[in-house]
């Protein structure tokens, strides 16, 4: 049983996450008046990515190859490291929740880094913007999971997100409030999406992630892609998981309330991008410094 747990896990991981780029894009679309780009456009995107060549500048070294492989191992792992609804982890131990918003850690800094090894003042720019908002971001992720740790009494992700959650809600309610506000804004902060970045963007003087990747293609490309898709699978899984902590005692019915979950905040996202305009870059850091400080709030009401 164990090991059908884990291989589920495996594939809702490896094959859901490009779906949740394609309902975000379907919302928008839907809210322009538009029929938008198909559903399984992404996959078809990643696809045709991993089929083409590969052309590296002179200038970059081994890091800029590299940049792209580490960051979607990384997120690779910290998705084996997530909780997928009521479903426990596969890799659980006591800390992980740490090593999950280190693996994140990781991925980022290999991204800004292959950005710096082009020499680009483009990519410079985005790279600096990105370590800035990421410095703002993390704090309120882990002043987050330190609520669930002190609700939980464990720093596991698996047993803070485990069977107690909907009791917590009766006890905490409102301190889970806050956190899922709090997380909500660092999942719309990390995956680039408006109001921090427009990931549509082709102007490099406003953008953040996209301008980090201007020099990647083929391959690699597809691996930022997807790897992308991936993190916001990962972080909209915690959020979801929060939003439903419901357990039907049926394992396949879990993983349907799980899928149906995350693909109403796919659709949330979609929404929060069809009605917000991007903040100005002076504004985006008050944001993040407001959603530490609502996840204090939950820290204090929590008893």
């Amino acid at each position: 049983m164990k090991l059908v747990e884990t291989a589920t896990h495996v594939i809702v991981a490896v094959v859901l996450p490009p779906l949740l780029l394609g309902i975000i894009v379907k919302v928008k679309a839907r809210f322009a008046g538009r029929v938008g780009a198909p559903l399984l456009q992404t996959y078809r995107d990643v696809w045709k990515l991993l089929q083409k060549g590969s052309v590296f500048s002179t200038t970059t070294t081994w890091v800029f190859k590299a940049g792209p492989v580490v960051s979607l191992a990384a997120v690779m792992v910290a998705a084996l490291v997530m909780p997928l609804g009521s479903h426990p982890a596969p890799i659980s131990f006591a800390g992980d929740a740490v090593l999950f918003a280190y693996l994140l850690a990781l991925g980022r800094f290999f991204t800004i880094a292959a950005a710096l090894d082009t020499g680009s003042s483009f990519e410079g720019m985005g790279a600096a913007r990105e370590a800035t908002f990421s410095a703002l971001a993390e704090p309120a992720l882990f002043l987050g999971l330190m609520m669930l740790a002190r609700k939980s009494g464990s720093a596991s992700l698996t047993a803070m997100l485990g069977p107690g959650l909907a009791d917590a809600w009766v006890n905490n309610g409102g301190a889970l409030v806050l956190v899922v506000v709090s997380f909500f804004v660092v999942l719309l902060a990390e995956n680039s999406r408006l109001p921090f970045d427009d990931p549509n963007t082709h102007l490099e003087l406003t953008m953040i992630h996209e301008v980090m990747v201007l020099d990647h293609g083929g391959p690699a490309f597809g691996m930022i892609l997807y790897g992308a898709a991936l993190k916001l699978f990962i972080l909209g899984a915690l959020v979801a998981r929060l939003l439903t902590p419901v357990s039907t005692g049926n394992e396949w019915l879990d993983w349907i309330v799980f899928v149906v979950a995350i693909s109403a905040l796919a659709a949330l996202v979609g929404v929060v991008e069809s009605i917000m305009a991007r903040l100005r870059l002076l504004h985006i850091p008050r944001l993040l410094v407001a959603a530490s400080i609502i996840s204090v709030f939950a820290i204090i009401l929590t008893r």
